[in-house]
Order: C-alpha cells, then sequence, then structure tokens
C-alpha cells in the first residue's frame, strides 16, 4: 500500500496536535510533522504571529510551510503515511493544498465552534489567544476564507476517537 499524506488544520486549539498524535498511530509505518515546529527552531528574530502578520511574519510564516512541505515530500517518499498538521487557513490553506496536490492529500479540516476554542485554550498549558486575539478571528476566517475542500468536521462535542473514526471511515 502506497503512503498516504493526511493534512490536518484548524484554528488555534482545534485539536489538530491530539488528532495528528492519535492519528499516526493508526499506521504502521508513519510520521507526524507539526508546523509549529519548524517556527520554534528560529533562536532569534522570531516574528510576532496573530491576527495581523507583517510583512516579516508572513515571510516567516511561508518559510514555515516550505520547510514543513519539504519534510512531507521525503517522509513520502520513504513510505510512510505521512500527517501534517498546521494552521492553514484561506491563501495559506490554498498555497499548501495547491503544492501537495500531486500527492493526494487527505485534508482533514477540525471546525469547532469559537466557543470551544476558546474553553480548550484555557484548558491547556500553551494558550494562543488574548483580549487582542479572540478565537472567533480564526474561526470566522476558517468559515470564510478556506475553500470547502476535503473532510471538515464540527469537532465541539466530539471525542478523539469519533473524530479518528471518521477520518479512517471518510478513506
Amino acid at each position: 500500500m502506497a503512503a498516504a499524506l493526511y493534512i490536518i488544520t484548524g484554528a488555534m486549539a482545534a485539536g489538530k496536535s491530539t488528532i495528528a498524535k492519535e492519528l499516526v498511530q493508526r499506521f504502521e509505518k508513519s510520521a507526524h510533522v507539526g508546523g509549529d515546529a519548524f517556527l520554534r527552531m528560529i533562536a532569534r528574530g522570531a516574528a510576532a504571529m496573530g491576527p495581523v502578520l507583517d510583512s516579516e511574519a508572513r515571510l516567516q510564516l511561508q518559510l514555515r510551510q516550505d520547510i514543513a512541505m519539504d519534510t512531507v515530500r521525503r517522509f513520502i517518499g520513504a513510505s510512510f503515511t505521512t500527517v501534517y498538521q498546521d494552521i492553514l487557513i484561506g491563501t495559506d490553506f490554498v498555497r499548501v493544498t495547491s503544492a501537495l496536490a500531486d500527492l493526494a492529500p487527505r485534508i482533514v479540516v477540525l471546525n469547532p465552534s469559537a466557543e470551544t476554542l476558546a474553553e480548550r485554550d484555557a484548558n491547556r498549558p500553551k494558550t494562543g489567544y488574548s483580549e487582542q486575539f479572540l478565537p472567533n478571528v480564526l474561526a470566522e476566517a476558517l468559515q470564510l476564507e478556506t475553500p470547502r475542500e476535503g473532510l471538515w468536521l464540527d469537532t465541539s462535542n466530539m471525542s478523539v476517537e469519533d473524530v479518528i473514526e471518521a477520518i479512517l471511515k471518510n478513506w
């Protein structure tokens, strides 16, 4: 069986990391590529990521995506089923999914409500939202700016196992 590529996206606190970590366990030979890891590699000079990105932040975000896509291709080329997890909304979603289209990605968009995002963010060690950057900003951008490609799941009331089952059932 050929290696498959799964792309897991959604807003911050949508459950992307949790789902990706669980999904990779379902395959005999698999790899998890998390976009945040590449951004954390910047030792100095990291641009601030938030609701509005300046030109340097946009360049760094695209660099992160480019490195992630290169890594995805290396794992797929080595026959690893690969789960790439990142915040890909609007033009970023289009850019990445188009660049990886030759790999026939299985796109999964985790789309819980803004209230669920706020609750999940408040209950985790790393918080990303603030009074200046509310969960509805990303939730609305996902809804309004992202093409309806792949499997969209409102995971507000789904367990991790429910989400994994829906993904596996779809493909």
